[in-house]
């Protein structure tokens, strides 16, 4: 049984990156990513990783991924006209993947295992009677790796923070609201009583 699971989660995850890739209709990409999600995280459960697997389904699943598919529902985008234009640059961008692939190829024919991976590769969890997998795991990021995850969270925040300042536009047709201006604003001079008389318009 846990043979038939670990291979329907990978063949779930494989397809769903492939079609994710591949679909012509970008709502249907969306869906193919979530499928790609639940598989990979199935795939942690049965790797004993329980912790990482919620995260992965609540996180991504219920947030990136449903996030993402409202943005495509919601935007009007013409993406036979963007696809259009990034076949302009399909020869550059076959050129970038042959140099990624060489030198992939390169790392891993220079690759060598260290003394204590094959021991590591055997108890890639700690045993579940002394310590849960999520203490764990919270023992690594905070204490033996904390310098690294917090760095990890500034490279994170002030990627966030260049992407807003990258794409803010100032629009000059756009109202927008002026704090002070309601503030300092006489109601005497805002309004004027009109004395309508009955049977008469403005």
């Amino acid at each position: 049984m846990i043979a038939f699971a670990f291979y329907l989660f990978a063949l779930g995850a494989i397809a769903g990156g492939l079609f994710t890739v591949i679909s012509r209709n970008p709502v249907h990409s969306v869906l193919w990513l979530i499928l790609a999600f639940i598989s990979s995280a199935g795939l942690f459960v049965l790797m004993g990783a329980e912790f990482v697997a919620m995260l992965l389904i609540i996180v991504y699943v219920g947030a990136v991924a449903v996030l993402f598919l409202f943005v495509v529902m919601m935007l009007d985008i013409d993406f036979a006209e963007l696809k259009a234009e990034m076949a302009k640059y399909l020869p550059l961008a076959l050129l970038i993947g042959l140099m990624i692939l060489m030198q992939l190829a390169m790392a891993f024919g220079a690759w060598d295992f260290a003394e204590v991976a094959k021991s590591q590769l055997a108890a890639p969890t700690p045993n579940a009677d002394e310590i849960h997998n999520t203490q764990a795991l919270g023992l690594i990021l905070y204490d033996q790796y904390f310098l690294a995850f917090q760095l990890a969270g500034l490279i994170l925040l002030v990627a966030m923070i260049g992407a807003i300042v990258l794409t803010l536009r100032h629009r000059k047709d756009v109202k927008r609201q002026d704090i002070l201006a309601q503030i300092y604003r006489d109601p005497a001079a805002a309004m004027e009583l009109k004395d309508v008389k009955p049977g008469q318009g403005l």
